[in-house]
């Protein structure tokens, strides 16, 4: 029997091909027997909630009587509101969980793979559940005791009555969606008002109690300790930030000068929510690369697997050629990066555990840029290994606007030892300084390097997989999708861990765990995608005007007029970005003749059709473009032989889904929307039910809500069906706990619904990056070790030994 806590997907590791089991002749009784048995677990798990739930009412009635008759003291009738709040808000969200439970199978990729926003959501309110079940079993076993610290429980147990609180709101938030999403969608769709509005109550409700004693409670707990060390170095390092007023200039001391924040779990709560909705994303940028300070980089390198090659080369901005795979006696020119700050080189580390051919020749060598002493990395040895049969590219992550190649360093040895193969790492730059679509211009130009290249870098090529995480995995896509574009040779398979796959402003139950998570807040992630947009966060609304003189008043007005033009400027760049625009002529040119595109001319437009209408029946990469004005009266021919991208629907149709849920589509009523309007967002809460709102006053959010994040080369699940069946074999790892879990469900949904090949794996009790903890603890190691097994795969390498 299931145990009463497995609600949630496990790590899940293929067994062999040799011991699966057939299904023959078989399979529709052993569908049948899935249903049954999905069905059985669904209620077994209903009924455990229903006797948790009513164990903690209780005991916690239980308590109540027991310290209401201790007298009148401020202490004893704490504790008799905390317990009558916890028995309150324990009764409310039993219901609302179970209707959760019962429809969270709708939303699975398939019954191997239980995971959805709805089910971590319902599993985090559990593990709430859980330990104040503890504690109250505790209290009621030791209220008598002389060496019961009553003050140390009765705050406990108020922290945890706020998170419960908390999350039955958010429990309501998944109702609503489930109340206003087309069946089977995870994303919001529909009127942007609506969404606007849900965002803004969201934003609203409390978070610090989840940033203090409770911080990371849903987390295996070998995480706790390090997310306890982070956010108190967050904190300490927003206090020096805060103090010096450029905020670049910070050293690792910053982060051991926090020691009231250490001792007062409350005050580091308070300053945590303070500084994710006050400090924008320069202060993000400035902490998330703090690994990178020699010091601590120093340390990581020492502790990590020491390898023969690992140097940084910097890639000049020279165009090159390359065969079309359609026809390689045909070619397509490869510009270097142009958006926003113009041709530039691009810088990628190799790092290789064996020294092989190529990788110490003088034309790798050219391109080798100094890191001082790191630059010594390189060890010859008497005798070279054979170049490798294969090649990992990959795409570091970081929200799109921190870390490098060199905060990832540690893992990809471990990689480059484990698969014997070398690792190119890219470089790109990042946002705000340089938006959407440089990072892809970059990435894209780097790959179509490495694949020309890959002599040099020790292999053969034969086999080439992508890889990358977070930021890093939206873009493995989008330069996938890219280079089918272009025609020329994608990659054999992808490996993305936890994407991005939606950067436009949109709810989703995992979404809503971004309440709680101390990596990946919400308005965090906003503020990195509204970067990566190209619109900067402004200044707070609720700011003090008097406060910031003649001067400051100058200044914010300024930004301002900036901001608008920078704003209008993204409208009129996106009339080029959005799919809708001008009709595409294709002209053929002889073979002497190079297809000469800018690599800045990477996103979709849609062109007019036969009947007046927008589709995409006959766009080609003639029509993928970022044109500035230049480009207006010198239009680039393509050769017939590029391929186009294919039919697609009218750019007002979602392509969050497969065709073949069109009818569902077209079923749903329109009223509903149109209801929910009117309801409002506090609709989603019953009578008599107020969350507990935020203490830091009205927060500013950006939405980033342009319209160029709606771009597939931005947003890949809102790629047409056509651009998606370019792509190669996808492989996902995903956490359960991760607010972008959906992104990863609803884009393997996509693909299997196209027929694409596409695995899904979810792993358990870990945080968003649990890349970068690989070193952490043994869950993070298996988590590691799924994702090499995924680009073993791809690479078609043999399993390690035994």
């Amino acid at each position: 029997m299931e145990s009463a806590w497995e609600t949630r997907p496990r790590v899940a590791f293929e067994a062999p091909a040799s011991k699966r089991v057939q299904e023959g002749s078989k399979s529709q009784r052993r569908r049948r027997w899935r249903k049954a048995r999905a069905k059985a677990s669904r209620l077994l798990q209903r009924m455990d909630l229903h006797t948790m739930t009513q164990s903690l009412v209780t005991l916690a009635e239980d308590n109540m009587a027991f310290f209401s008759s201790q007298g009148p003291g401020e202490t004893a009738r704490r504790l008799t509101g905390v317990f009558a709040g916890i028995r309150e808000q324990a009764l409310g969200l039993e219901p609302a969980l179970g209707r959760l439970l019962s429809v969270a199978h709708l939303f699975d990729l398939d019954t191997e793979t239980p995971a959805n926003g709805y089910r971590s959501l319902v599993h985090t309110a559990r593990c709430c559940l859980a330990h104040l079940l503890h504690k109250s079993r505790y209290v009621a076993s030791n209220r008598r005791s002389i060496f019961f610290r009553t003050s140390h429980n009765l705050a406990e147990l108020e922290a945890y009555l706020a998170a419960l609180t908390q999350l039955r709101a958010l429990a309501y938030y998944a109702q609503r969606l489930l109340t206003t999403n087309q069946p089977g969608r995870l994303f919001f769709e529909g009127d942007e008002r609506v969404i606007a509005d849900f965002l803004r109550e969201y934003v609203t409700l409390h978070k610090g109690c989840f940033y203090g004693r409770c911080l990371g409670f849903q987390f295996t707990p070998a995480i706790r300790p390090f997310l306890q060390t982070i956010s108190i170095g967050l904190v300490s390092f927003g206090e020096h930030y805060k103090r010096n007023e450029t905020g670049i200039s910070v050293t690792a001391s910053s982060l051991f000068t926090g020691g009231r924040f250490a001792i007062d779990p409350e005050l580091r709560g308070a300053e945590f929510e303070r500084i994710i909705q006050n400090l924008d994303v320069h202060f993000w940028k400035a902490f998330w690369n703090i690994t990178e300070i020699q010091v601590l980089s120093s340390l990581a390198n020492m502790a990590s697997t020491t390898v023969r090659v690992s140097r940084l080369l910097s890639l000049p901005p020279v165009a090159f050629e390359m065969p079309l795979t359609s026809d390689p006696e045909l070619t397509v020119t490869i510009s270097p990066p142009l958006a926003h700050t113009g041709p530039g080189p691009v810088l990628v580390r190799l790092i290789s555990y064996d020294l092989r051919e190529g990788q110490d020749s003088k034309e790798l060598s050219s391109f080798v840029r100094s890191e001082g002493p790191r630059s010594l990395e390189l060890r010859l040895r008497p005798q070279q290994a054979p170049r490798s049969r294969a090649l990992v590219v990959h795409i570091h992550g970081g929200g799109f606007v921190a870390q490098t190649s060199k905060s990832h360093e540690p893992y990809l040895k471990s990689w480059a030892q484990e698969l014997g193969a070398p690792i190119l790492s890219i470089d790109y730059s990042l946002a705000p300084e340089a938006p959407f679509p440089r990072a892809l211009e970059e990435c894209f130009y780097a790959y179509c390097w490495a694949v020309k290249h890959c002599a040099l870098l020790g292999s053969t090529g034969e086999r080439i997989c992508l890889a990358g995480d977070s930021a890093g995995g939206n873009l493995c896509f989008t330069v996938s999708l890219r280079a089918a574009a272009y025609g020329v040779r994608v990659p054999d398979g992808i490996m993305a861990a936890y994407p991005a796959t939606m950067l436009q402003s949109t709810a989703s139950p995992s979404r809503l765990l971004s309440l709680m998570d101390p990596l990946l807040p919400l308005s965090v992630l906003s503020k990195c995608v509204s970067a990566y947009a190209g619109a900067e966060t402004e200044d707070h609304p609720d700011s003090d005007q008097k406060a910031l003189g003649v001067m400051g008043l100058v200044q914010r007005d300024t930004a301002l007029l900036l901001r608008d033009l920078r704003l209008g400027a993204s409208s009129w760049l996106n009339s080029f970005l959005e799919l809708g625009g001008q009709k595409s002529h294709l002209k053929s040119v002889s073979k002497t003749e190079p297809m000469r595109r800018s690599v800045s001319e990477a996103a979709l437009t849609q062109p007019e059709g036969p009947l007046g209408t927008n589709s995409l029946k006959s766009l080609k990469l003639h029509d993928l473009g970022l044109r500035n004005s230049s480009d207006t009266t010198d239009t680039p021919e393509l050769s017939l032989s590029a391929e186009t991208l294919g039919p697609s629907a009218p750019s007002t149709i979602n392509f969050l889904l497969g065709s073949e849920d069109g009818s569902e589509m077209s079923e749903a009523p329109e009223e509903l929307n149109n209801k929910d309007r009117v309801r409002g967002v506090g609709a989603a809460f019953p009578e008599g039910f107020h969350p507990r709102r935020c203490s830091q006053g009205a927060m500013w959010m950006p939405l980033y809500s342009a319209p160029i994040v709606k771009n597939p080369f931005m947003s890949p699940l809102l790629a047409p069906d056509s651009m998606l069946q370019t792509l190669p074999p996808v492989h996902i790892v995903a956490c359960a706990l991760d607010p972008m879990l959906d992104d990863s469900v609803m884009f393997a949904r996509r693909l299997r619904g196209l027929g694409q090949p596409v695995t899904l794996r979810v792993v358990e009790d870990l945080p968003h990056g649990f890349l970068s903890l690989a070193a952490l603890c043994r869950e993070t190691r298996q988590a590691a070790a799924l994702c090499v097994e995924r680009i073993r795969l791809i690479l078609n390498l043999p399993g390690p030994p035994v």
